[in-house]
């Protein structure tokens, strides 16, 4: 279902639960990272493109100091808050995201006074997806146009992390948001994530006769959990042990030498090693897609997956078992993607061994004993938006 049909559904059930029409409807899509993972609270390059898979959002302005929340997506009624109340890691549900943005909003200066709403998501939970990010740059966006802020989507994007990093108690990087926030349709978004500063880069597999899978394992990860802490935390102490602000400003060139100088931290090393050459890879397929050659970053794609098997070591057996299978069914590349422990591969491949891929990695999975993976194509899409 189209945000933009959505937008009515969204609407119509606003009114059941609060008896009077929204103020507006607005949709904000999940994401796939094309290359680029775990670099972006390093300070370095990602590549994300949104997909067509959103939150759609039906809010109206209060000014009483309420804040009212319900989601088709969870059981129970409609949950209601004080925003003056609002404090950072109070709350473990889903209202944790959409409350933590108006906190978020608040401490950073800006006069919102309450809302109602009332949402629903197509971005599979759990999946890498950024299904949360998605659910926080609708609500940034709605209150945003509400509320009149002129704020824009980067700034947003900042606002948004905040609330993920302090009131969720989460250690997200910025890409999710930002992807969210400001990618286009047709394209994937060169970031970096030191400045913020984005190019476009052209993303149309259909016009050379290609096609990108998603597969969702259907093993659910948790950012907030403490794996993913601890890779955060070895990369920031990899950064102290040589002597810079983040492990981005260590040349690609110089990793041979940086690697020496961390001595027996070999845990340390590997971490390291991943970011610094993850960013010599999403410059090698910005190059790549900006000389026309699309099909050569399959191979990139992946040497991404067995950096972060083997040196981040944040895949799981089901994903790896995607990426051997789509390789030996005839994929140009393939790697997981989003933060790991489980999650959703991706899957470049030419348009005539998509079925053959598909049924293959389907087959290996129940030869295997794991539960049926999903599978669809993602197709770059157009970022957080008003559509009601």
């Amino acid at each position: 279902m189209s945000s933009e049909v959505a937008a009515g559904t969204v609407a119509e059930r606003f009114k059941g639960l609060y008896g009077a029409e929204p103020d507006g409807v607005w949709a904000a899509p999940g994401r796939v990272n094309l290359i680029g993972e775990h670099t972006d609270y390093n300070d370095g390059f990602v590549m994300p493109f949104a997909l067509p898979h959103t939150a759609v959002a039906a809010v109206s302005r209060r000014d009483d100091g309420v804040l009212r929340l319900h989601s088709s997506d969870v059981e129970g009624g409609v949950v209601e808050l004080d925003v003056d109340a609002l404090e950072p890691e109070s709350d473990r549900n889903w209202t944790a995201y959409p409350a933590g943005v108006v906190w978020a909003l608040r401490a950073a200066g800006h006069e919102v006074t309450g809302a109602d709403v009332h949402l629903t998501s197509t971005v599979p939970a759990g999946a890498g997806l950024s299904s949360s990010a998605a659910l926080e740059v609708v609500i940034a966006l709605a209150l945003n146009d509400l509320y009149e802020l002129g704020l824009k989507g980067w700034q947003l994007a900042r606002l948004c992390q905040r609330a993920e990093n302090v009131y969720v108690g989460a250690p997200v990087g910025i890409m999710d948001q930002t992807a969210s926030a400001c990618c286009t349709a047709g394209h994937a978004l060169f970031l970096d994530t030191r400045d913020l500063s984005q190019r476009q880069i052209p993303f149309d597999l259909a016009a050379e006769g290609m096609r990108l899978l998603v597969v969702d394992t259907q093993v659910k990860h948790e950012h907030s959990t403490g794996e993913y802490g601890k890779r955060r935390a070895g990369c920031e102490k990899g950064a102290a042990l040589l002597g810079v602000d983040a492990l981005r400003d260590i040349p690609y060139a110089e990793l041979d030498a940086a690697l020496a100088r961390l001595g027996d931290e070999e845990e340390i090393r590997r971490l390291v090693r991943h970011v610094v050459t993850e960013d010599e890879r999403v410059e090698r397929v910005v190059a790549l897609l900006e000389s026309g050659e699309t099909r050569a970053i399959g191979p990139v794609l992946t040497e991404g997956h067995a950096s972060l098997r083997d040196d981040f070591r944040i895949s799981c057996p089901e994903l790896d078992l995607v990426v051997d299978t789509a390789l030996s069914a005839g994929a140009l590349g393939a790697r997981m993607t989003g933060g790991g422990f489980g999650g959703s591969a991706i899957v470049l491949a030419d348009v005539a061994d998509v079925d053959t891929i598909t049924k293959a990695v389907e087959e290996s999975f129940a030869a295997a004993g794991f539960t049926a993976p999903r599978v669809f194509e993602a197709v770059p899409s157009a970022g957080a938006r008003r559509v009601r």
